[in-house]
């Protein structure tokens, strides 16, 4: 009988150092993680947090003009969508608008002048 319990015994101190192995082993590898990312963040420059949205002149001009944009590149897709049931043209027109927004946005809202 205490053959049995001692084999017993050594089998449960024998899954006991292997479990403890194990989470020695995944602690190790967090651990070299952690320090991987914090070198790698130390090297970023910080980022502003901003609490509140920009509430000045100049912001809310940009949002106004930002908003006209997307409402006359939607108003030009819906046309597109309403004249033609190509969707090939569809699709070109697409792009076309995509392609051509910042170029709208630079010679309508130039904000150097």
């Amino acid at each position: 009988m205490s053959k049995e319990r001692a084999r017993r015994r050594a089998e449960r101190e024998a899954e006991q150092a292997r479990q403890a192995a194990l989470r020695a082993e995944r602690e190790a590898r967090l651990a070299r993680r952690r320090e991987r990312v914090g070198r790698v963040v130390a090297l970023l420059p910080g980022r502003p947090v901003r609490i509140v949205s920009q509430g000045g002149i100049m912001a809310r001009r940009r949002r106004a003009q930002n908003g006209v944009a997307v409402v006359l590149f939607l108003i030009v897709q819906v046309i597109v969508w309403l004249l033609w049931s190509s969707w090939a043209a569809r699709f070109g027109a697409l792009v076309i608008s995509l392609l051509f927004v910042p170029l709208f946005i630079t010679l309508v809202f130039d904000r150097r002048s």
